[in-house]
Parts: C-alpha cells; sequence; structure tokens
C-alpha cells in the first residue's frame, strides 16, 4: 500500500524545487581514509576538497595515540562534561589549548567541544545572556560560516539579542552602528578565515573597534587554526593581538586532523558559559580517546613537523597563485589553502565538477545558499599531502576543462 500525506507531499516538492534549481546536494561514500588520494567505489581520485590541510588525518602518529587513548579510556565518555563525562584526557587538552592563546589572551582559558557547531551555538547564546533579555547586541559579519549565523539567530529568537550584519571589507557602517549602540553588552562576530572565498578577517581593525565601543569580539578561527601564524596557533598568533575582549573559537577537525572545537576566552567567560551556555552542559561529552589524540596533534602543530607542512603549503598556494590563469574564470587572491574559482552560474559550476570528476579528481560544486546567488563555485584546497606536480597537473586539467564548458555553454 503506498501511503502519502500532505508532508511527505511537500518535502517531495521542495526536493523537486531543490532539483530544478541546480541545488540539491548528493553524498559520495569513500571507501578510504581522509587523505590526498582517495577510493570512491574501487576508484581512487585526487581530492582537492578536504580541510586536512596539515595532511594530519591519517597520520600514523594520531592514528596510534587514538588506539591508545581507546586502550586507556575506552569508546566512549558516558555523559554529559557536568555530569561523569570529563577525563583527564579533556582536562589536558583544555590545558594545552589555552597555552596556545595565552599569549593573546590574558587569563586564558579553554572549553573541548565535540564539533565547531556547538561551540559556536555555547559562544554565542551563552555571551549573550550576560545581559538581560533585549539587551545585547550582535554585529555579524555577512559571509559568516552557518554556526555562526545560527548562533545569532537562536540568541535573537530566545534573548532577543539586536542584530546588524557589516561587511569585513568595509567597517564604516559597523563603526556607524556601534556610536549609536547604547546598550551593556556588544558582541562583533566573525570568522577568521573566511571558508568560501579563503580571505581573512581584519582583527587589527575589528579589536581597536571593540575596544572603542566596548564591545566582545569573537573570532571562529576554524580555517586558521593550525596553519595561520609561526607555530601554528591561529591568526592571534599571526596578527599579534592581545586582549580580554577575544573569544576564541579553533576548530579540530580541520587542520588538527581528528576532531572537536574549542572557545578560549579569558576565564570568567569561559566560566559563565559552563554555568550557561546549554549546548555544553546538555551535551554528551566527546570520547577521551579524540581528547588523547589531540594532545599529540597540538605538540605535531606547533613542533617541526608542523612548520615543515606549513612552509609547504606555502610553496603549494605560490605556485598555484601565479600559475593558475583563467580567461574567464575568476580566481581569488588567497593566501590560505582555501583557493576558490567563481564560475558564477549553478550549471556552470556542476559542469565543471563533473569534468573533474572524470579526470579523476574530487572538486565538488558549491552552489548557494552556501555561496551568494550568482557565485556558484570550485572551491579548491591544498593540503602539505599535496605534491608540486599535483598541483600543476590540476592547473592544466582545469586551463583545459574551463575551455571546454565555456564552448559548450557559449
Amino acid at each position: 500500500m503506498t501511503h502519502s500525506f500532505n508532508a511527505m507531499n511537500l518535502a517531495e516538492k521542495q526536493i523537486a524545487d531543490l532539483d530544478a534549481q541546480l541545488l540539491r546536494r548528493q553524498l559520495r561514500v569513500t571507501d578510504s581514509a581522509c587523505d590526498t588520494k582517495i577510493t570512491i567505489n574501487g576508484r581512487e581520485v585526487t581530492a582537492f576538497c578536504s580541510n586536512d590541510y596539515l595532511g594530519f588525518a591519517n597520520h600514523p602518529a594520531l592514528i596510534s595515540a587514538l588506539a591508545q587513548g581507546a586502550q586507556l579510556y575506552g569508546a566512549g565518555s558516558g555523559a554529559s562534561h557536568l555530569i561523569s563525562g570529563h577525563s583527564v584526557a579533556h582536562e589536558l587538552l583544555e590545558k594545552k589549548l589555552a597555552s596556545f592563546q595565552s599569549p593573546h589572551i590574558p587569563k586564558a582559558r579553554a572549553l573541548f567541544f565535540s564539533t565547531g557547531y556547538l561551540a559556536n551555538l555555547t559562544a554565542i547564546t551563552g555571551l549573550v545572556r550576560l545581559a538581560p533579555a533585549g539587551e545585547a547586541s550582535i554585529y555579524s559579519a555577512k559571509l559568516n560560516h552557518a554556526s555562526l549565523i545560527d548562533g545569532v539567530r537562536l540568541a535573537s529568537a530566545q534573548d532577543k539579542a539586536s542584530i546588524t550584519l557589516f561587511n569585513h571589507q568595509q567597517l564604516d557602517s559597523l563603526r556607524a552602528d556601534l556610536q549609536k549602540d547604547l546598550r551593556p553588552l556588544k558582541l562583533i562576530v566573525t570568522d577568521g578565515v573566511f571558508s568560501m572565498d579563503g580571505d581573512l578577517a581584519p582583527v587589527q581593525a575589528l579589536l581597536k573597534i571593540a575596544e572603542e565601543f566596548d564591545a566582545l569580539l569573537l573570532i571562529d578561527d576554524a580555517h586558521g587554526f593550525g596553519v595561520l601564524g609561526k607555530q601554528g596557533h591561529g591568526i592571534l598568533e599571526q596578527e599579534n593581538l592581545n586582549s580580554a575582549r577575544i573569544i576564541y573559537v579553533g576548530t579540530l577537525g580541520k587542520a588538527a586532523g581528528v576532531s572537536g572545537a574549542f572557545i578560549c576566552a579569558q576565564d570568567s567567560f569561559i566560566e559563565w558559559l559552563i554555568q550557561k551556555g546549554r549546548p555544553y552542559i546538555y551535551s554528551t561529552a566527546t570520547p577521551p580517546a579524540i581528547a588523547h589524540a589531540l594532545l599529540k596533534s597540538i605538540e605535531m602543530i606547533e613542533g617541526p613537523e608542523g612548520q615543515e607542512r606549513r612552509a609547504k603549503l606555502s610553496e603549494l598556494i605560490g605556485i598555484w597563485q601565479q600559475e593558475m590563469i583563467f580567461s574567464q574564470w575568476e580566481k581569488a587572491p588567497s593566501r590560505t589553502p582555501i583557493q576558490p574559482v567563481i564560475l558564477g552560474s549553478n550549471a556552470n559550476a556542476l559542469l565543471a565538477a563533473s569534468q573533474l570528476d572524470k579526470a579523476g579528481y574530487w572538486i565538488p560544486a558549491i552552489r548557494p545558499p552556501t555561496v551568494p546567488a550568482g557565485s556558484a563555485r570550485l572551491r579548491i584546497t591544498f593540503s602539505a599531502n599535496h605534491s608540486v606536480d599535483d598541483v600543476r597537473q590540476l592547473i592544466r586539467t582545469l586551463q583545459t576543462i574551463e575551455r571546454e564548458v565555456l564552448a559548450s555553454t557559449s
């Protein structure tokens, strides 16, 4: 018997609408470990799409550390951090992460989360609750990650925080809006590295504005932690910032190669989030084995191997920027491992991705709502495990595909 009801009909119609707009996403199942060479359905492709910037995700030392962590602490944590799930492994990791940012945040303390999404939700909604309902203002960069956007929306819905969006490349309107703001709590929220464009937020200028107007500055450094700075400590190290106003969020499933995220801030703010951060309070703690593996990852990030891998990334980025020349497609001037190629239409992006797949590459098309309408793109990301040869071969392949796509759409 076929069952049909209104909600199912709505779902089927909406999915058909996504198909018509070329916006339906598809899952691909990999058969192998995360690396630059990936097996999908028994076929090997070269991946230029993961956020494993330092090539740590399949590193033997981290595999060994994860196995050792499971032997020491078991498979799961059993409860939330505030019940019985907070292990010595979590504690050691938080202390190490805080030490990374202690030159930049006075009395730094860190709080570990299972995902960056949860960390951002906790930071934004928790900090807004420092003020009475309706007495907080949030200033959010327009191109922020979805987790920041959702944290801002949740804070507005639950605690009536006002929301103002700003262009991170032009800060005059931000200054003008803050100048008129009389609310006691003001929070500026920005990505450190914008994940779809690869450009950096002007964090020095944003901190000066925060100081001038007595605001907090939340920086989500998901794509900068491990990559930016001499020791890989992230954007605060690279830009040499120091302020108790900074709320720093770092991700541990990208350059760190494992999983999870953390918030680092002045001790009083972290203590407040432990008390009032609902996603933290009501989530089961990440397995301690993950934290144990991350301790090894952190050691590698700031050690000689991390420095060598960051130097390799810099070399690959330089080659791409110098040698990748398109006739019409747009290349971003990014100095990070994120190197987008803007194609404009969804159809062109999907066609280019399909042609790349045929040529043995995995580079998915990125379309709205992840990026603004009319700016569909290939989001190319580099790993320290890519070779110079890999990058130069990709350049030659893309130049051929551009000619084919432009010819087919002319």
